[in-house]
């Protein structure tokens, strides 16, 4: 009797995390497409790593490149030919678009020395001149070099994106958690004392549908009186819904993961 408890809470609990988490994710995802984040980002740490703030050098040179930005169109005026700004450059493509936009001519390595030491910003003349020296003369070498270059500072712009995104998943499951009561003290106290309500939960949903939401709705979460009233037990509902909302930093796979073990430990039963 004890171990069953313990499994329809275990799966329950899991089966809220994940499908508030899968919630949480789909929502993310959509304000980021509708914002433009990573499109954004990525703008802002090839600006910071070309030492481009306003836009209006290196790295808008690079972004009107065809290879980088194929949705720019040269024929319009140079404030508005960019176009639609890309969520994704390929490190290739951003070196043959750097050295296409500082040399003069095409294919000639010892013209484009000289065209990185006309470079008017002391910062990446100086970086694109230690690159220039170690390829010694192999220009092959010297756009891998580039490339590496590029995909150390996208690390960089990655974990800073990461980080944020997950700053808003928090904040998208709190807000979640208090919308709708979802609380994991008052749903942990109910699932132990009625394990059937969990009882008839399968595996976590891959994709958001109205059966995932109706088989959430059937555990104990949800306003019985709105508003609330201020006193120790919405103390506590508060700390239930901060408990449900650092769930989302374990992240939706986590939670499939260990829901789908979760459910195959209760369906194969006691032994015989």
């Amino acid at each position: 009797m004890f171990g069953s408890t313990v499994l329809e809470v275990a799966v329950g609990l899991t089966f809220c995390y994940a499908t508030v988490a899968l919630i949480v994710s789909t929502v993310q995802e959509a304000l980021a497409s509708a914002l433009k984040l990573r499109a954004r980002g990525l703008l802002e740490g090839i600006k910071s790593m070309l030492n481009d703030p306003n836009f209006n050098a290196l790295a808008r040179t690079l972004y009107a490149h065809a290879l980088v930005n194929p949705h720019s169109n040269p024929a319009l005026p140079e404030q508005e030919h960019i176009g639609t700004k890309p969520s994704y450059i390929k490190p290739e493509h951003f070196a043959i678009a750097l050295i296409d936009a500082i040399q003069s001519i095409p294919g000639n390595y010892d013209q484009l020395g000289r065209d990185i030491d006309a470079l008017t910003d002391p910062q990446i003349k100086r970086a694109l001149q230690g690159i220039y020296q170690r390829a010694e003369g192999d220009m092959a070498r010297f756009q891998a070099s580039v490339e590496g270059w590029f995909d150390t500072a996208m690390e960089r712009v990655s974990g800073l994106y990461k980080r944020r995104s997950m700053m808003v998943s928090v904040l998208l499951s709190l807000l979640l958690a208090a919308l709708f009561n979802i609380d994991s003290i008052h749903l942990f106290r109910t699932l132990w004392a009625h394990p059937s309500l969990a009882a008839q939960l399968g595996a976590a949903p891959a994709t958001m549908n109205p059966q995932a939401l109706q088989m959430l709705w059937t555990l104990p979460i949800g306003w019985e009186q709105f508003p609330p009233a201020l006193n120790r037990e919405f103390a506590l509902s508060v700390a239930g819904w901060a408990l449900t909302a650092s769930t989302a930093l374990f992240g939706a796979p986590f939670w499939f993961d260990l829901m789908k073990r979760t459910v195959q430990v209760r369906g194969t039963g006691p032994k015989p």
